[in-house]
């Protein structure tokens, strides 16, 4: 586990300069130099009415509320602290990008809620590249592994993107763009300010943030008592049954997925069959959602390849437990990896014929009829 001191997930990674030096450079990915066609790459960012909804608040209501929800979260969870042996014992996830950076950065919270918050800051830059740099291993292009991460710095808050480590962050990934222009294939040579040179160091060595689904599970049970002890106050029974009439429905709706793993896999036996079944259910639809929208997604890029692409990326940025939990196997990154591998294979055949009888010009949309 990577400890974090740093108040940004792309600032946390500076301190392993060591590791980077050792390691990405003798990994496989930096090794492979073969330049292959840019390939779309699943990203998720904040639009520009979110941005301004995350800045309507000055800094100080900021601190004010992340206080209170992390107390909130706190009690909650029946914890006093959001760590246990160095490892994120509580769920921030619910923080937005704002609030995550004032509880890391600000003196006013404790050191474990600070270290806390760093951790989570890293956890959602790798979750956010976990998926294109799966890609990437595939098709031995990187650009959009760096677009993908100057898509989530472009993301963050104001404060956090006024800061030098941001600034050095971003300002790396744009050399790395602009290298990546002439030498798609190979990945760029950055040094230590590279938040995507690093991630890709410490990913390959498996150093990296996850969440400890022990704690999580315990949470989960505690939230869930407290859950039932506010219905029995109101008199009523606690029930699972949306349409109940007489009861108090139980809505685990607005957990957390990797809390919600914690109850469908129920390592330690804490969890009712109802309980886990509600949890389920609610991971069953969210995951439903994600290869409607992956699918839709593809089917407007024009690109072939894209709905294997979406795939493999929504199966990376979640964790094992989390995969497990839902029923996404192996075999389905499996399949979506040999998809991806077999559709881009008879592209280039088709593209190489059809250059041939075209005088060497082809396009996509010629290869599809569109032209």
């Amino acid at each position: 586990m990577v400890a974090v001191t740093s108040t940004a997930p792309y600032s946390a990674y500076q301190g392993y300069t060591a590791t980077y030096a050792a390691t990405a450079k003798s990994s496989p990915a930096a090794q492979k130099t073969q330049a292959e066609p840019d390939s779309a790459a699943t990203s998720v960012t904040l639009s520009d009415a979110a941005r301004a909804a995350l800045a309507e608040r000055d800094f100080s209501t900021v601190l004010a509320d992340t206080h209170s929800k992390v107390m909130a979260l706190l009690e909650e969870a029946g914890r006093t602290s959001p760590l246990k042996d160095g490892k994120l014992a509580l769920d921030i996830s619910s923080l937005d990008q704002r609030e995550l950076y004032a509880m890391s950065s600000d003196p006013s919270f404790s050191p474990d809620e600070r270290d806390a918050a760093g951790l989570e800051m890293q956890r959602r830059f790798e979750a956010a590249l976990s998926g294109p740099a799966a890609i990437a291993r595939v098709t031995g292009n990187y650009t959009n592994l760096y677009k993908a991460a100057a898509a989530y710095l472009d993301g963050l808050g104001t404060e956090e993107r006024a800061s030098a480590d941001w600034k050095a962050g971003r300002d790396a990934v744009t050399e790395g763009l602009k290298q990546l222009e002439t030498k798609p294939g190979t990945l760029p040579d950055l040094g230590p300010n590279d938040p995507v040179g690093l991630y890709l160091a410490l990913s390959e060595s498996g150093d990296v943030v996850e969440p400890s689904m022990p704690e999580l599970a315990g949470n989960a049970r505690t939230m869930l008592n407290r859950l039932y002890a506010e219905a029995e106050a109101n008199g009523k029974v606690p029930t699972f049954n949306r349409q109940t009439t007489i009861g108090q429905y139980i809505d685990v709706s607005g957990f957390s997925s990797r809390a919600l793993s914690s109850i469908v896999l129920d390592k330690d036996g804490q969890f009712t069959a109802e309980e886990t079944r509600a949890a389920q259910s609610v991971l069953q639809s969210r995951s439903g959602a994600t290869l409607l929208a992956s699918l839709q997604s593809a089917g407007k890029s024009g690109d072939p390849t894209a709905f294997s692409q979406n795939i493999i990326s929504a199966f990376s940025s979640l964790s094992a437990e989390e995969r497990e939990a839902v029923g996404w196997s192996d075999q389905l990154y499996q399949a979506a990896m040999q998809s991806y591998v077999t559709t881009s294979k008879l592209m280039e055949i088709f593209g190489q014929t059809s250059g041939q009888a075209n005088g060497g010009q082809t396009s996509l949309a010629s290869l599809l009829g569109s032209q």
